[in-house]
């Protein structure tokens, strides 16, 4: 961010002691070094220094702090734990950030109508921990699980491994609890799921915090399932891989989980804290979770040996109890962690494909990598057809950088001619942003626009992300109808 762009963002004292009174002096953050975390999520590639960051607890802090923001014509950012990967939270035009991770509490859990009410900043793993002991778990389960909230699960509609066979994050929420971009709080959706009229909480979840901010969550819980088995069926390549997938879905079975690794991301792994054993001279390791009924498990087990063993399997090793299934799920979710070893920085790609269109869209995707010189690897949710590639790059290479933005733009090219999508579960944020024109037409993007205008009429709730735009910030009227934004830089 440039210096002057810096000053005309900056808050002034009287705007940062009205915040204080609201939240408190340690939860209002407004030096430059503790800005500087906030300025980006899980996408490093274009951060920018916000205005003042406040840590709210409930959802009366958070709607008076909506309030003096426009008061002070003020725009603002939702974030959760930052593990976004899209750009959702990015504080484009010196907004001010509202960080709902101190707002931590399970409000109330409901064992007999399987319902838990949480405040946005409880990490997704911990609300399945804290209801183990009755036999029940929260399903949605991202890899960056230990870590993120299930307030920026809502707004990304964040999915996971498991997504194949318990959906993404809107399968589980119920209602939501929102604070209008005018600091008006409304509540959609009902306990038991249905509610007459639009469905409001449909729109709400993935919406990327540009129609309000979630301060309260009703969702679903499901039973712990009686057995678990967790498979590794090892091969030579990614493709052999891919086909056992579309095998498997054939054949009628639905398993928790098909997840596909290929060898430079197990060379990476294993070299790592989250080794789990993997074989490294292996092309790909497909990872297969089946659950349910503990009489099922032998029979499935044995079809999909016979289903590997059509796709030419070198090996097949099942999980040997609860904490060896642990151990290699650990691989898998730690992945993206392990991937620090091959270079400074990491960009990660969320497109989705038709699953028969698997094999070749891979071997066209390493084709792009080869072609601009890149080091690519994957790793993905092949049972939904949703793609990972990852490029490790040095974002201090300048001609590296360009290499990497070009071919992630052909790859999604690639992924919407098969007739795939931007994004499964990362969101589009600012990074896929500029892209929507690849799917939609003008007149899609348009209703898109209406939709978040009903809600968000001023643009001031999280500017810039989503709808692409053609205007710029505007320092001295952030208060203009349809306040888009693109960086202060």
């Amino acid at each position: 961010m440039s210096e002057n762009a810096a000053n005309s963002s900056a808050a002034t004292p009287i705007f940062i002691e009205r915040l204080t009174g609201v939240v408190g002096k340690d939860n209002c953050l407004s030096r430059p070094e503790e800005l500087f975390t906030y300025g980006c999520d899980g996408l490093t590639l274009d951060a920018h220094r916000p205005s003042v960051v406040v840590l709210p607890k409930t959802t009366e802090e958070v709607a008076a702090v909506v309030k003096i923001c426009l008061e002070f014509g003020r725009p603002f950012v939702p974030r959760g734990a930052g593990t976004g990967l899209s750009g959702g939270a990015i504080p484009l035009c010196g907004a001010v950030v509202i960080c709902c991770s101190r707002m931590q509490d399970i409000l109330e859990v409901d064992a007999e109508n399987r319902i838990a009410v949480v405040q946005p900043g409880v990490v997704n793993a911990h609300l399945s921990q804290a209801v183990g002991h009755l036999g029940l778990l929260y399903a949605p389960d991202p890899s960056s699980q230990q870590a993120c909230t299930i307030g920026g699960n809502v707004a990304e509609n964040s999915g996971g491994p498991h997504t194949l066979k318990y959906g993404t994050t809107t399968n589980h929420v119920l209602a939501v609890e929102m604070v209008l971009p005018d600091g008006s709080t409304v509540r959609f959706g009902s306990r038991t799921g249905f509610a007459a009229g639009y469905d409001l909480v449909g729109a709400a979840v993935g919406s990327e915090g540009t129609l309000g901010i979630v301060t309260e969550v009703t969702v679903r819980l499901v039973a712990v399932p009686e057995a678990v088995e967790t498979i590794l069926a090892i091969f030579d390549d990614v493709p052999a891989a891919c086909r056992l997938v579309g095998r498997i879905i054939r054949s009628g079975m639905v398993p928790a989980a098909l997840e596909v690794v290929d060898q430079r991301t197990i060379r990476a792994v294993e070299a790592s804290v989250y080794a789990a054993g993997l074989p490294t001279d292996a092309g790909a390791v497909l990872i297969i979770e089946i659950d349910g009924a503990a009489c099922e498990m032998e029979t499935q087990l044995a079809r999909i040996r016979d289903l590997a063993q059509g796709e030419g399997v070198r090996d097949l090793r099942i999980a040997r109890d609860a904490k060896e299934r642990a151990l290699f799920w650990r691989a898998r979710k730690g992945a993206f962690g392990a991937m620090g070893r091959l270079a400074p920085d990491l960009y990660v790609h969320d497109a989705v494909v038709p699953r028969a269109s698997l094999p070749e869209v891979l071997a066209e995707i390493c084709a792009i990598g080869d072609r601009y010189r890149l080091k690519l690897s994957n790793v993905f949710h092949a049972g939904d057809g949703n793609l990972h590639p990852n490029i490790s790059f040095d974002r201090r290479d300048a001609d590296e950088l360009t290499r990497v933005l070009a071919a992630g733009r052909e790859m999604l090219e690639l992924c919407v001619r098969v007739g795939g999508v931007l994004t499964g579960e990362h969101g589009v944020g600012t990074e896929k942003r500029d892209y929507m024109g690849m799917l939609f037409d003008p007149e899609d993007l348009d209703a898109m626009r209406r939709l978040r205008d009903a809600f968000n009429p001023d643009g001031m709730c999280n500017p810039g992300k989503v709808i692409p735009t053609t205007r710029a910030c505007t320092e001295s009227n952030p208060n203009a109808r349809g306040y888009d934004a693109v960086p202060l830089e």
